[in-house]
């Protein structure tokens, strides 16, 4: 019996090898000894970061890799190692950045930084801040009795701080998204009719009375007529020409700045009483003001918070009552002046 011719070398059987993991074109994976899973990358910037969390499974990880280069391919990878700075210091810089801002703009983003917050989230890196954290911080601050218009100063103050964080791509996303939180809704307030205004005008002490004509009759906001000079009046034409504006800062006193936009240096029409804004001198203040800082001290004069809000109340013999009592307690300071110089002698 013929044997089996035997198998050429083309017709045997071939051995099966086990093959190697396809090495990652991106990234690496590897299993801990929790059975979890690890992923890491190399960043635009060299270094060799983690993912922020571990994966159940292999193929979540291979899935945040994919995400992950794609946001390389596409120019949208942040460094997360940049949204490490707290709110409290970019904030600080965030102001400081901004040297056209006002005087007073300065003033009243430093409060709300430091008063409403800093408290909150001054020790926060940036990308920590998430919109519940926003929602949570905002409620706290209208059931603790902050105002509405505070507390609508201070969400646009962060929104804006957080927007300028994503254009320097420190955080991905901006947390503050309550929808209608930066409006401010003041109610509107009662104001004197024009003979109550004029009443007021007669009653008012002497160097006041073109306070309330030029800033009612000319539209004028509370620094404007308080920083006026001779020279911005034009009698003749009956017109004063508004080119600055005195502000008080806290911790500076009194200071002369610009107005509140390009559109504020203007020239408005006075009142028919240009009599009472007749002073010598081309650079002295038409309100008279000693030293420039009588409307902003407090038992010296009439403070400018006690005027707002006199020509704000509906009734004339409020304003009146208030206006006495400022005169009472110049009369009782008198009184106490002369009984401490006869006392003396």
């Amino acid at each position: 019996m013929a044997k089996p011719a035997p198998a050429t070398p083309e017709e045997e059987p071939r051995r099966s090898r086990k093959r190697k993991p396809a090495k990652r074109r991106f990234g690496r994976i590897r299993q801990l000894p929790s059975g979890r899973f690890q992923a890491r990358y190399t960043g635009p910037d060299g270094v060799d970061r983690p993912a922020p969390e571990t994966f159940a499974t292999k193929t979540d990880a291979e899935v945040w890799l994919t995400r992950k280069e794609a946001e390389i391919l596409d120019d949208e990878w942040i460094d997360p190692d940049a949204g490490k700075i707290t709110l409290r210091e970019y904030g600080r810089d965030w102001i400081d950045e901004r040297p056209n801002l006002r005087l007073r703009t300065v003033e009243l983003y430093g409060y709300l930084l430091r008063v409403h917050l800093v408290p909150t989230f001054g020790d926060k890196a940036l990308s920590e801040i998430k919109d519940p954290h926003v929602r949570r911080w905002r409620k706290k601050l209208l059931d603790t009795g902050v105002s509405e218009v505070t507390v609508a100063k201070a969400y646009r103050l962060l929104k804006a701080i957080l927007t300028t964080a994503v254009d320097d791509q420190f955080i991905k996303r901006n947390p503050c998204r309550i929808k209608g939180a930066g409006q401010e809704r003041s109610p509107e307030r009662p104001v004197l009719t024009v003979a109550q205004l004029y009443k007021l005008a007669d009653t008012i002490e002497p160097r006041y009375r073109a306070l309330v004509l030029l800033g009612t009759f000319g539209s004028l906001r509370w620094g404007e007529p308080a920083g006026l000079q001779r020279r911005a009046l034009d009698l003749d034409a009956g017109t004063v020409r508004v080119e600055r504006q005195l502000m008080q800062l806290t911790g500076k006193g009194p200071v002369f700045t610009e107005p509140k936009s390009a559109a504020g240096k203007r020239t408005v029409v006075v009142p028919e009483h240009r009599q009472s804004l007749v002073v010598p001198g081309s650079h002295v203040l038409i309100l008279d003001l000693p030293q420039c800082s009588r409307l902003y001290e407090t038992g010296r004069g009439l403070h400018h918070e006690q005027l707002h809000e006199c020509l704000h109340r509906p009734s004339l013999s409020d304003v009146e009552a208030r206006l006495q009592v400022n005169v009472e307690m110049k009369s009782d300071q008198h009184e106490d002046g002369r009984a401490g110089a006869r006392a003396g002698a």
